[in-house]
């Protein structure tokens, strides 16, 4: 794949401007040989990492728009399922999303496939050369695991998206890989997974790497990707490490999950930053959520506001929604300054109080909240004890009960749930998840791992019938233009 060494030189020139002081006059313009002599001092090690974490959201580094969680990622999820529906004009790549009329030369699903593997290129960079560079023995193990975390998150993305593809975890691997078995990308995820839960700590301090990859999130992510492939004692066993650890909590109300003031705070497994907290890093940038998410009448109320909605909620993901449920209110935006709009808009990015005049925002994406762990402990439970437990049903209503309370008081509704069957219990942590989770990218992928794509979607979207071959996007054509190795095509594509 001629994108590989592409992303290479980038990947060196991004570690020279997130992370190195070093002169590169000074080093030998062969790229092999300035990787081979890149790392020599702590500083080359951390910018390693850092360039990682910043193809996780960049805007500034092609060759596409955005890092891996900048919009392309939680866009797909929504689109592609029975979450939102697409309002951008000029952009039929997400109207084919919407209606299931993709194909392999679907330039969002390209984008998607080409920001993951810029980011892999990173971090087998760092993972090349970290182990035998000359730092301290504490710092080369945490960052070690923070390498190992970020490439194994990236690989359950690609292999939940794509099924089989190149497991690619050398520098100089082959130009044109082949594909890896599904059992072989898990297997490498879960080493990976595995190395950053020995390394990684339990928490950080403000100015003192807050925000970077945790044991919790190593330990989340293995709940998350044992659930994926049925292994639900492991998942379970997972997820209640997180929970017994006392190093999360949800936030008395729903709304505070998504202040800027609370970004790392006691919901916060891991979060993509945007932003610069305040001042405390300097390689994330703004993020988009609420120029694609907010209604663009909303320049009626905040002039000049740039406010695009270009994806909205399908209306049947809104009234989903008990009236009371506080993540309802939360969550949309049904009218501007007393008009109503004709969709229901999402706008739970949008912290009105921390950043009132919307636009460009320094909110973080939650690519892991406490409450969804609760969430996969629940569904875990249930699956491996044939029905729900006492602690199960403990786990979802922890969430139901949070969503009760409306700012001010406890309202009557969500009643604690009890007395279900193994089948019941299955579909009301599903429709918890689709509820609480919002356009935080994880639709598609539920839909997909408990079978009911097929059945769900049309009933959001009449007329669209998701085939079992959606269960999987086609391999970029570009991709397989330049690299035949990547055929076959995945099924119905």
């Amino acid at each position: 794949m001629n994108w590989n060494r592409n992303i290479k030189i980038i990947a060196v020139l991004t570690l020279v401007f997130f992370g190195s002081c070093r002169d590169i006059l000074d080093e030998d313009p062969k790229d092999q040989v300035f990787i081979t002599n890149f790392f020599q001092n702590e500083n080359d090690a951390i910018g390693a990492v850092n360039a990682i974490y910043a193809a996780l959201n960049s805007t500034s580094t092609g060759p596409t728009f955005g890092g891996v969680y900048h919009s392309t990622h939680w866009v797909m999820q929504g689109l592609a399922s029975d979450e939102m529906n697409n309002r951008q004009a000029g952009a039929p790549q997400n109207d084919q999303l919407e209606t299931f009329q993709y194909n392999a030369s679907n330039s969002t699903i390209f984008d998607m496939w080409t920001q993951l593997y810029k980011a892999l290129s990173f971090a087998n960079f760092a993972l090349g050369g970290i182990p035998d560079s000359p730092i301290d023995e504490g710092i080369k193990t945490r960052l070690v695991g923070e390498a190992s975390f970020l490439r194994a998150i990236l690989y359950f993305e690609l292999v939940r998206l794509f099924g089989e593809v190149p497991l690619i975890l050398e520098d100089d691997d082959e130009l044109r890989p082949g594909k890896n078995s599904v059992e072989e990308i898990y297997a490498q995820i879960i080493s990976d997974l595995n190395t950053a839960v020995d390394g990684l700590p339990t928490s950080y301090t403000v100015g003192n790497g807050l925000g970077r990859a945790t044991w919790g999130a190593a330990k989340s992510t293995l709940a998350r990707v044992y659930l994926t492939r049925g292994e639900w004692q492991s998942a379970a066993d997972n997820a209640e490490d997180v929970i017994n650890s006392g190093e999360y909590a949800l936030w008395p109300d729903f709304a505070d999950a998504f202040r800027i003031a609370n970004e790392n705070g006691q919901e916060t497994v891991f979060g993509i930053g945007f932003g610069d907290a305040g001042g405390a890093i300097t390689f994330w940038e703004v993020g988009q959520f609420n120029v694609r998410l907010l209604p663009r009448s909303l320049t009626t109320v905040i002039p000049g506001v740039n406010a695009q909605g270009w994806q909205v909620a399908t209306q049947d993901l809104y009234d989903s929604f008990e009236a009371d449920d506080r993540r309802r209110t939360v969550t949309f935006m049904t009218d501007v300054g007393g008009t109503s709009l004709d969709d229901p808009y999402i706008r739970k990015y949008w912290d009105d109080v921390g950043e009132p005049m919307a636009g460009n925002t320094e909110a973080d994406f939650p690519l892991i909240r406490y409450s969804d762990v609760l969430l996969i402990y629940a569904e875990a439970l249930n699956e491996a004890n044939s029905g729900p437990t006492a602690e199960a049903y403990d786990a979802i209503n922890q969430v139901r009960r949070r969503a009760r309370f409306d700012g001010t008081q406890d309202q009557n509704v969500l009643a604690d749930l009890s007395g279900m069957t193994q089948s019941e219990f299955r579909d009301a942590v599903l429709l918890e998840r689709r509820k609480e989770l919002v356009a935080e990218g994880h639709r598609w992928f539920d839909l997909v791992r408990v079978n009911k794509l097929q059945e769900l979607v049309p009933l959001a979207k009449p007329g669209v019938t998701p085939q079992a071959y959606h269960n999987l996007f086609p391999i970029p054509q570009e991709e397989i233009d330049l690299n035949q190795n990547l055929l076959p095509q995945n099924d119905g594509y």
